[in-house]
């Protein structure tokens, strides 16, 4: 039995046609952060035009968890993500259940004194913006998840949702479309294109764009492209691996997660399940080369990260992936039209214990499909949205489980002109390069 889960290079193209040759802007990426951008751009009146790779929402946008979180935020991003969750209420009135949107609540789960007090450092920043974050006590965890056993408490914000990206993204790109955007599948951009110092355009496979404005919403693939366009930042990719029940008895009807293992329940019935923090991490020639950025983070983490040599599979990180390439010749995001490694089958049996030690009267849950994801990660796990050092070339780069849940007003505003609504220091592109110490973000 197969349920909902992560598009992939089988799924029919939508957007199949040739692009223009002109446009005001050009987003390169089809996932969460390009579609949700091409759309806002649209509706504000400007030529947008999308190139995705491969398909819409055919890499982590798809393969994520499904939630739309404000809880365990940088300071930096709550006032963002909390603007974000009401442009997803927007959106859930204009799409309606193809979002599946809804507000049931992200809880974490502690598995003793310390993670409580962990939770507890983070209450003052709720509190600074007004959110419904609380302290849960064994006694209310218990009213929560009744048929739970182990964990002494946690931490609830009843405001945060779920969706289900699958279909959420997919129905925005059709909203930008109806909007004016122009989307096209099956269309990499090769390079940035310049003049006087300046964005002039892209080359794409299907030939050249002329635009005085590039958003480059590439997700793992961002660093690479950026490079080639002579612009170099720290970023790794990791793969997560996911799985899905088949439906079952609701237990929970939020999202939650221990250092183990997280759930959240899917609208048809069934549960997410994903192994919490832990994750893989192939090293290949940009883990060398950023691997003083990324200290603070690989100290944190390290227990709960697996290593292993990059394959020339596993894109885009591969000790044989091409850095320099041709605009007129076939590029690396042409080889590997969808990224889509195999879900770490050891870990999804690992987590089958897990979930079966918390919920004795549930048992062990049964597996109707599992996928993995490479997500993006910076050295402090915080987003980039910023217009780069060189004028016209922006980059959203929103990483981890930051990317289905975080605001993209923000880059639209900056692309517009517009001043924003929110401070944005913490998000420039600069603060890899200009000498800022690395803050990491919360832990919790």
């Amino acid at each position: 039995m197969q349920t909902g889960g992560p598009i992939s290079l089988a799924t029919p193209m939508r957007f199949a046609a040739d692009p223009p040759a002109q446009a005001d802007v050009v987003v390169i990426g089809g996932g969460i952060a390009g579609v949700a951008t091409a759309l806002y751009l649209a509706e504000a009146g400007r030529r947008v035009v999308l190139c995705e790779k491969g398909r819409i929402a055919g890499e982590q946008s798809s393969r994520n968890w499904g939630w739309v979180r404000q809880q365990g935020r940088d300071p930096a991003e709550l006032p963002v993500m909390i603007h974000a969750l009401r442009l997803w209420d927007g959106l859930q009135q204009r799409l309606g259940e193809a979002v599946g949107l809804r507000r049931t609540g992200t809880t974490y789960l502690a598995n003793g004194p310390a993670d409580l007090a962990n939770f507890e450092s983070w209450l003052p920043h709720a509190r600074a913006h007004g959110l419904d974050t609380r302290m849960l006590s064994r006694a209310e965890l218990d009213a929560l998840l009744p048929s739970a056993a182990g964990w002494v408490g946690g931490l609830h914000t009843a405001s945060d949702a779920r969706a289900e990206p699958w279909t959420a993204v997919p129905a925005i790109a059709g909203l930008a479309a109806e909007a004016g955007a122009s989307l096209h599948e099956s269309c990499a951009v090769r390079a940035v294109e310049t003049a006087a110092g300046r964005v002039s355009g892209v080359v794409t496979e299907k030939g050249p764009i002329a635009a005085p404005q590039v958003l480059l919403a590439g997700g793992a693939w961002s660093s690479l492209l950026a490079r080639h366009a002579g612009l170099g930042f720290p970023q790794l990719a990791v793969r997560a691996t996911v799985a899905a029940t088949p439906p079952m008895p609701e237990f929970h009807a939020g999202n939650a997660a221990d250092s183990g293992f997280a759930f959240r329940r899917r609208a048809d019935g069934g549960y997410t399940l994903a192994p919490g923090i832990g994750h893989d991490f192939w090293v290949g020639p940009d883990a060398f080369r950023n691997l003083g950025a990324f200290l603070p983070q690989i100290r944190r983490d390290m227990r709960h990260t697996r290593l292993a040599p990059a394959a020339p599979r596993h894109y885009p990180d591969a000790w044989g992936t091409p850095r320099r390439w041709a605009a007129d010749a076939a590029s690396p995001f042409e080889a590997m039209r969808v990224l889509d490694p195999a879900p770490n089958l050891g870990r999804i049996q690992t987590l089958r214990d897990d979930f079966a030690a918390a919920f004795p009267a549930l048992g062990r849950p049964a597996i109707a499909r599992a996928w993995a994801g490479m997500i993006d990660v910076t050295p402090d796990q915080v987003p980039v949205l910023d217009e780069t050092l060189m004028p016209g070339f922006h980059i959203a780069r929103v990483v981890q489980d930051h990317g289905f849940g975080i605001e993209r007003c923000a880059i639209v505003k900056a692309i517009l002109g517009r001043a924003p609504q929110h401070e944005l220091r913490r998000f420039r592109f600069s603060r890899f390069s200009d000498g800022s110490r690395v803050e990491l973000g919360p832990s919790i």
